[in-house]
């Protein structure tokens, strides 16, 4: 199972990081981070009309090596001017991510980033606050019911807002137990890696109007964007179609105006 080897090669990274940079060190770090503003990526979210958030990263599993059309900081001046916020793969083995591609994404813009992880350790939440990241990622596939909750009430401790994605039924019950302001559901099977935006459509009737509900990955089309809409989805996660285009900005205008 792909998921199974993704969990397992960050189990290794993580010992990577931590030898490089202690735990202890890593909590002076954040701490030493200040927060920019501890719910700019949910008020970016929760406003009136579609939201975007698009995201960078330079591989994925069911793609292989995506041929991005365009350079990280060329990337970063289309989507700060055209999205909402910014979604940064720092998951190395896998995606081709790196800490580093969202520090420099950081000193680019003033968007809110979220750091799209496979978050298993307290150790990436701390990280994530001292690399600048708004937000992090939370997959109820990889997390039991305890580690989901210790890790949501962790995050906003650190003042890190939060996307809890799930793919079906059972992950979606469990998350709201949680009671996220963000929750999102993720049209790829994480188990074999198969897209179908019927996920999000047959999901939206559990969530409750006041969450944010986002719908993530598979999204190519105009007619994908129409589609969710009329379903009343909050906004979009986005890459591929982002990573593969010439023009993100102009891209991320036209679905915000449909």
């Amino acid at each position: 199972m792909i998921l199974d080897e993704i969990v397992a090669d960050k189990q290794i990274r993580l010992k990577e990081h931590m030898q490089k940079i202690s735990e202890s060190k890593m909590i002076k770090l954040a701490d030493q981070n200040e927060t920019r503003n501890p719910n700019c990526f949910f008020n970016a979210l929760k406003k009136d009309g579609i939201s975007i958030i698009g995201e960078f990263k330079k591989a994925s599993p069911s793609l292989g090596k995506i041929q991005s059309q365009i350079e990280l900081l060329e990337r970063i001046d289309e989507y700060n001017q055209s999205v909402d916020c910014i979604s940064c793969l720092t998951e190395e083995d896998h995606f081709l991510g790196n800490v580093d591609y969202l520090k420099q994404i950081r000193e680019k813009s003033d968007l809110p980033i979220l750091r799209k992880d496979f978050m298993i350790s307290e150790y990436q939440f701390y990280e994530a606050k001292a690399i600048g990241a708004d937000a992090v990622l939370l997959i109820a596939a990889i997390l039991d019911d305890v580690q989901m909750k210790d890790f949501y009430q962790l995050s906003r401790e650190l003042e890190l807002d939060v996307l809890v994605e799930t793919h079906d039924e059972y992950e979606m019950e469990r998350a709201l137990k949680i009671n996220p302001r963000i929750i999102g559901v993720n049209n790829r099977n994480l188990k074999d890696f198969t897209i179908s935006l019927e996920q999000t459509i047959r999901l939206r009737k559990y969530v409750p109007k006041d969450k944010v509900f986002i719908s993530e990955s598979g999204i190519m089309g105009d007619q994908d964007i129409l589609l969710l809409k009329q379903h009343e989805v909050d906004g979009f996660l986005i890459g591929r179609a982002f990573m593969e285009s010439e023009n993100p900005k102009a891209l991320a205008t036209h679905w915000k105006s449909l």
